[in-house]
């Protein structure tokens, strides 16, 4: 069993795996999938407070797979794939926003998408305005919600 603050080399190899089946790379993009060295070094080196919850999500995986992810065919990684999100809870989700968060903050992609490589803060990035009427039913339920000072 890992220590707090790391995976073993399974979980990193089954990391790998679920990271690839997430965000595939795009040939016709040319854009890398998020089981790039790069992104996965990010990952693995931001992990912090997220690595019990990742490695919980991990490990169930493994469980489901009974084997390392890599080496089952595709048809039943994709099922592996399926049960996991069914049944994963927190630590899945926890996973899945890991990958996210480290794709979308690597150079290429950012540069893909237009953005400026540089921090979102103090500068900010302009959002369009969406439909503020969503949060009716949030404002409907009245004083559930702690009141800011």
């Amino acid at each position: 069993m890992p220590d707090q603050f790391s995976l073993s080399p399974r979980q990193r190899d089954d990391l790998r795996t679920i990271a690839a089946m997430i965000i595939p790379a795009s040939d016709e993009y040319n854009m890398p999938g998020a089981d790039d060295p790069a992104i996965q070094a990010d990952m693995l080196a931001t992990l912090g407070r997220d690595t019990k919850l990742v490695a919980a999500a991990l490990d169930h995986l493994a469980r489901l797979a009974g084997t390392p992810l890599a080496d089952l065919e595709p048809a039943a990684r994709d099922a592996v794939a399926q049960e996991f999100r069914s049944s994963g809870g927190p630590p899945a989700a926890t996973l899945v926003r890991v990958v996210l968060q480290c794709y979308y903050r690597d150079d290429r992609v950012l540069r893909s998408l237009g953005l400026e490589l540089r921090a979102p803060f103090p500068k900010g990035h302009v959002l369009p305005d969406g439909d503020w009427s969503l949060l009716d039913p949030v404002k409907a339920r009245g004083g559930t919600l702690r009141r800011a000072p």
